[in-house]
């Protein structure tokens, strides 16, 4: 049984999209030359790799265990390829991030000298929430990770990034608006502007609202910190927001920022990985510019 790297790469993105089609785009490959390595693949192996139906396709038993070798076999490969970028000049290198939300605040700040510093290596930074970022590294789809501590990183590694403080955030006008500190549960009769319910901290407020025993009372879902805040700026309801958000709009728009005294709002961020050690060497690096550069931004 042989397959190439081709073969293994094309299996991966099939897998990920659910698709042969998008599987065959991501690859840079016709669909008919995709559709035949994937059977190709599933001659030689002797088995069913892949359930097809109306909607796409499934990945089988055999499939993911396929899947799972084909990540390692490709993440060896990235590694020797990074490895070799000591020795070899001009070798570009590239490292896949996926974010939480908060962390994407803070990441271009302690990217851009980076960058600058290393112009042969590219990032391919992707924000998702918190739990599927750690799924994400944990099936090797990324090299790295960065996600709130309110999330079960499993087995994987971690390193700290950030610490995240949530803050509320008021019309100018508000009662609240001259508090330098308030309590969680002080705010639960306000109405309020929130993320969609998927959000992992409109989640993660739900469920201490949930332990005061008071329901969250949202007026309106925004996906963007920016339009929450006008929101609040026009009077709407007070919000929960990263102070890092905060601070970036307080500028333009006319609201006012309460620190939460409750423990829980002081979140922290993590870089994760399934092993730093095991990581391509300008994955490592990134890693470990990062973890210098945690609190200067």
């Amino acid at each position: 049984m042989r397959f190439d790297l081709t073969d293994l790469r094309l299996f991966l993105h099939v897998v990920e999209a659910e698709s042969i089609t998008q599987g065959a785009d991501r690859t840079g490959m016709a669909l008919p030359s995709a559709s035949a390595r994937i059977r190709g693949m599933e001659e030689m192996s002797g088995v069913s790799l892949l359930d097809r139906g109306a909607r796409g396709v499934r990945v089988t038993p055999a499939g993911e265990a396929l899947a799972h070798h084909a990540r390692i076999v490709l993440g060896q490969m990235e590694q020797m390829r990074g490895d070799l970028q000591l020795y070899a000049r001009g070798l570009r290198g590239q490292v896949r991030i996926f974010s939480g939300r908060a962390a994407m605040a803070h990441l271009p700040g302690a990217l851009r000298q980076y960058l600058v510093d290393h112009p042969t290596i590219d990032i391919d930074l992707e924000e998702r929430q918190s739990p599927d970022v750690v799924a994400a590294v944990a099936a090797g789809q990324a090299d790295i990770g960065i996600a709130a501590d309110t999330t079960d990183t499993g087995t994987l590694e971690t390193r700290p990034f950030e610490i995240d403080r949530l803050v509320v955030i008021t019309p100018a006008s508000h009662a609240l608006a001259a508090r330098n500190m308030v309590t969680f549960a002080e705010l639960l009769d306000e109405p309020f502007v929130g993320l969609p319910a998927e959000s992992a901290l409109q989640g993660h407020l739900a469920i201490h609202a949930a332990r005061e025993g008071r329901p969250f009372k949202l007026r309106i879902r925004l996906d963007s910190f920016e339009d929450i805040c006008a929101m609040v700026s026009s009077g709407v309801g007070l919000a929960i927001v990263p102070e890092v958000y905060a601070r970036r709009y307080q500028a333009d728009l006319s609201f006012k920022t309460v620190a939460i005294s409750d423990v829980w709002a002081r979140r922290h961020l993590l870089i994760c990985a399934r092993s730093f050690a095991g990581l391509p060497v300008h994955a490592r690096a990134v890693v470990d510019y990062l973890t210098m550069a945690k609190g200067r931004g």
